[in-house]
């Protein structure tokens, strides 16, 4: 588990405490971006139940099983549609650099976020 006074996994610039650790801990993403960046961290963190929990139910998978030897390490935020606090959708276009014992590599995806209940919830990529 991150340090709550170590720099966010998510590169906001703030501390893991103030940025995606009440998030991880119940707290509603206010945005899209900052749930995209909070399951972002849940993936550096290998923190599987919380990226389960903020998938949507209509395309959750049962289960999720990360790998413990993908290190997620740099997360750049491309482009964001909609997602703000009013908004019922989302559109999050990022970069995600990632360190494997078989090699580094980056997964680039457009994300679709939906906010139902006033709670956003990851629903798919591209």
């Amino acid at each position: 588990m991150t340090d709550d006074s170590a720099h966010c996994p998510c590169l906001s610039g703030e501390a893991y405490g103030d940025c995606c650790r009440p998030l991880h801990s119940g707290v509603p993403a206010p945005t899209a971006e900052r749930l995209m960046r909070s399951r972002f961290t849940a993936f550096a963190t290998g923190n599987p139940s919380y990226l389960l929990s903020s998938w949507h139910p209509s395309t959750r998978p049962m289960s999720l099983d990360l790998d413990p030897d993908q290190c997620w390490y740099r997360l750049d935020i491309l482009r964001t549609e909609r997602g703000r606090t009013d908004d019922r959708d989302g559109l999050v276009e990022f970069r995600a650099w990632y360190r494997h014992p078989e090699g580094a590599g980056d997964q680039h995806e457009v994300s679709r976020f939906r906010r139902d209940d006033n709670r956003w919830y990851y629903v798919d990529g591209e």
